[in-house]
């Protein structure tokens, strides 16, 4: 039986995307991290997923395409998707972003901070929070 951690993981800046692929697996080594660039390419990439067992889906707020929000609401919309805990980054701490965000049925909200010890952080409370 398989045991990985898969987090699915969409945001548009590529530097961020490989900052936080490192975090989690800073966290926990055994993570299995599936990178999308926007969040069309995300829902695609979660619908061809093999399992969605021990999966979180990360998703920036700010997109092409398809911003978080929007990413999100897809989800929470798509009955073989709506179960699994979706968490947005973003770099605003705005209180009423993260109430649309939270609205739009995200499990948790972080804000990007400004360094790699505080996204490990993030990433710690991601596997905390979701895989136990």
């Amino acid at each position: 039986m398989d045991n990985t951690k898969t987090v699915h993981l969409a945001d548009d800046d590529e530097d961020d995307r490989m900052l936080f692929k490192e975090a989690l697996q800073e966290a926990n080594p055994e993570v299995k991290v599936v990178e999308a660039q926007n969040g069309k390419e995300l829902i695609e990439n979660i619908k061809n997923a093999d399992d969605l067992d021990d999966t979180v889906i990360v998703v920036d707020m700010n997109m092409p395409k398809m911003n978080g929000i929007e990413t999100i609401k897809a989800i929470r919309d798509d009955l073989q998707l709506s179960d699994v805990p979706a968490v947005m980054l973003s770099t605003s701490n705005n209180p009423e972003l993260k109430k649309k965000a939270m609205e739009a049925g995200a499990t948790d909200y972080f804000t990007k901070p400004n360094s790699f010890m505080a996204l490990i952080d993030i990433a710690k409370k991601i596997f905390f929070k979701f895989f136990r």
